[in-house]
């Protein structure tokens, strides 16, 4: 079997401002023409299609033009529900999708979606593991939340040894303790440990398709990869590299992954001097002055209305940031750049600072419950 593995598509996001249609329907497109050339057998779309739980129309016309283009082709599509999406709309219409070679797993509903796609002589199985809340299976954590749901399934799955699977699924995975690497433009709330699973509970599986993470990587030893957001959504991701895995599976066979390189539309890249140097040097960069730019400004004079003579240059420029002197920080006119930390350390060090104390373990859990619960409701 071969097949394409992409996530965190984010339709409909907005950046600094700046809505990523144009630039989505651009990469959705070269990814369609990458899976014919490829001829692949299906795609993976390993959760977070929309970046909002209520899509606006222009971005579920979208992933309708992308679905539609790939059923055309003969190419299955199989996509998952992230913690951006609402289950229940993305699985508008699957069972009559499931006829159209597109397999949804969205809502859960008592068992995980399984799908059989056989090619050739090699029979696969599919499996959709959507993001489960705790609270929907009476778990307490997101490792327990899988736990449960792929015991279940092992118990009423084909024992044929020959039978290659696959999973599909959006959770922080781990791998004997060791995180992820993150980009800031991660926007889950992560504390305590609370959503972390280990990557060992994914034994049994040919090949883990994982979603969540925007940055592509291997967990662990294992054929368990984070495919990463098919563009950067964030400064922070500018020498991030982005592309698509190409997997291909054989019985008793490692998986052979292989990159393939994703080319955006418009980068998003920082430039950095005085405001004249960075004029000038817009002027020798063509069709690259329609980036996305951060500029970075080491002018030591006050500067009026910076941001609008670089646009003259700049078109897309996001961000400006302006450098002081002596110092390892940027201040930026329209945003702070710093280092993130997670909502509840914040709070922590916000405490400590306040009460002279550091806050108590109790307390700290009783953060982390206020925490999910409007991360929950935001969502």
């Amino acid at each position: 079997m071969k097949f394409l593995h992409t996530a965190d598509l984010h339709i409909g996001k907005v950046v600094n401002d700046f809505s990523m249609l144009e630039d989505q329907r651009y990469i959705l497109k070269q990814i369609s023409e990458i899976a014919k050339a490829q001829e692949v057998d299906a795609v993976l779309l390993a959760g977070d299609i929309y970046d909002r739980a209520i899509p606006a129309g222009e971005a579920v016309l979208l992933l309708d033009e992308f679905l539609t283009g790939l059923s055309g082709e003969g190419i299955w599509v199989f996509m998952i529900s992230g913690n951006h999406d609402s289950p229940e709309r993305l699985s508008f219409l699957q069972n009559l999708l499931s006829g159209q070679k597109i397999g949804i797993g969205g809502v859960y509903k008592d068992k995980l979606p399984v799908f059989r796609l056989n090619t050739g002589e090699e029979k696969n199985e599919i499996v959709l593991l959507p993001y489960v809340k705790p609270s929907q299976v009476n778990a307490r954590t997101s490792e327990e939340t899988v736990e449960k749901l792929l015991r279940k399934y092992w118990e009423e799955a084909d024992k044929d040894e020959n039978i290659q699977r696959l999973l599909i699924t959006h959770y922080f995975v781990t791998h004997k303790g060791a995180e992820p690497d993150m980009s800031d433009s991660e926007t889950t709330v992560h504390v305590g440990g609370l959503d972390n699973v280990e990557a060992s509970l994914f034994e049994g599986f040919d090949y883990v398709a994982l979603g969540h993470i925007h940055k592509m990587q291997q967990i662990g030893d294992m054929s368990v990869y984070y495919a990463g957001s098919p563009l950067k959504y964030s400064f922070g991701e500018v020498n991030t590299k982005k592309a698509v895995y190409c997997v291909e599976l054989e019985k008793n066979h490692p998986a052979e992954v292989k990159e393939i390189p994703l080319r955006p539309m418009r980068e998003m890249r920082k430039v950095k001097g005085t405001l004249q140097e960075i004029l000038d040097q817009a002027m020798t960069e063509g069709d690259m002055r329609k980036d996305y730019i951060q500029a970075i400004l080491t002018d030591e004079n006050e500067l009026i209305d910076p941001i609008d003579t670089l646009r003259t240059v700049y078109p897309n420029i996001m961000q400006i940031v302006k450098e002081e002197k002596g110092t390892d920080k940027n201040a930026s006119f329209q945003s702070v750049v710093i280092k993130q930390k997670d909502p509840v350390t914040l709070f922590e060090d916000f405490y400590e600072l306040v009460k002279d104390e550091k806050l108590k373990e109790k307390e700290k859990e009783l953060i982390i419950d206020v925490m999910k619960s409007i991360s929950s409701r935001e969502r």
